[in-house]
């Protein structure tokens, strides 16, 4: 198979680079840089099998020229700053709807029939069917991030409708693990190295939510892909419990030795579309036979000890 991944050079598109690399495939990857490192692409760019292309995915001009002859498409690349959402509403619409329209269009072009789509589970906004299925209504979308990564399911469930293609759509919880470099915990040892005395939490800290390994989340959707065939597939992915905001911090300064003062911000959430409480019912794709290798506080262990081992990363976050 020859794969497209755009985000190739992001927390989860250069671990499934690396993956579909070691199983043989070629990997066509396109990032334009502006979150992406070139340091998560060492391994892949090793490889006769990869080929790298710096570009943007509003550009649809270099975009389609760049699809030529692939078989398949991972679309990972987003704006997924959901916080700073409200300062900068392009951002979403640009690198999030529009970006996945492009996408689309290149592989109509191109003649191309298979994408795989990393949604989220901030989709389901505020809503009151917990924990939360894939058919779930739909509530008052609540983040600009949210109403833009629905916005680009709908188009590539209309492209598949109207131009025959196949889809497998990824709903997120938050991910973590190796080469993770934004989020809470990503924020949290970061202002622990910089003042070990003190940490500043946005809201309670009794926010709920859910967490995943990067690991299972890539089995997840490459065992998912394998194992279902319907024209359009959805599938929340996330493990079978969450956790309070808390718990967070306290498994991280147990492992650092800390005992910082902390202090909350206030309210029930971080910031607006912040929802307090995520958590996916994943019953669907474990009835197909996967189930996650790791829980939420060995996911966030393996985070920290990553951060911990490869500074780096926080110098340039």
């Amino acid at each position: 198979m020859r794969y497209f991944i755009t985000g190739c050079a992001g927390f989860i598109g250069s671990h499934l680079t690396d993956k579909l690399l070691e199983a043989g495939h070629n990997v066509v990857g396109y990032d334009n840089f502006n979150t992406g490192f070139h340091q998560f692409l060492l391994n892949a760019k090793q490889s006769p099998h990869f080929t790298l292309i710096n570009g943007d995915l509003l550009d649809r001009d270099m975009l389609a020229n760049a699809m030529r002859h692939n078989d398949f498409v991972f679309h990972l690349a987003a704006n997924a700053d959901v916080r700073f959402g409200i300062e900068h509403p392009h951002k979403d619409l640009e690198q999030n709807t529009i970006a996945t329209f492009n996408i689309l269009e290149a592989m109509r072009l191109n003649n191309i029939h298979r994408i795989a789509f990393a949604s989220t589970g901030s989709i389901y906004g505020e809503t009151q069917v917990i924990p939360t299925p894939e058919t779930a209504p739909f509530p008052i979308q609540t983040s600009l991030y949210g109403a833009s990564k629905l916005a680009a399911e709908g188009l590539i469930q209309a492209y598949c409708e109207g131009f025959h293609f196949q889809s497998y759509i990824f709903r997120f919880v938050s991910i973590l693990g190796e080469r993770y470099t934004h989020g809470h915990v990503f924020d949290f040892y970061k202002q622990l190295q910089n003042d070990p005395t003190q940490l500043t939490v946005l809201g309670n800290g009794k926010q709920r939510k859910s967490y995943l390994y990067i690991h299972d989340c890539l089995n997840a959707m490459l065992f998912a892909i394998e194992n279902t065939s319907e024209k359009i597939n959805i599938f929340n992915l996330g493990t079978d419990d969450y956790t309070e905001v808390n718990d967070s911090i306290m498994w991280l300064c147990e492992y650092l030795k800390l005992t910082p003062t902390i202090h909350y911000s206030g309210g029930d959430r971080g910031w607006i579309g912040d929802n307090p409480f995520i958590f996916l019912d994943t019953q669907k794709i474990r009835a197909l036979g996967w189930k996650p290798q790791l829980n939420i506080q060995e996911s966030v262990l393996r985070t920290v000890q990553y951060l911990e081992q490869n500074p780096w990363v926080l110098e340039q976050r």
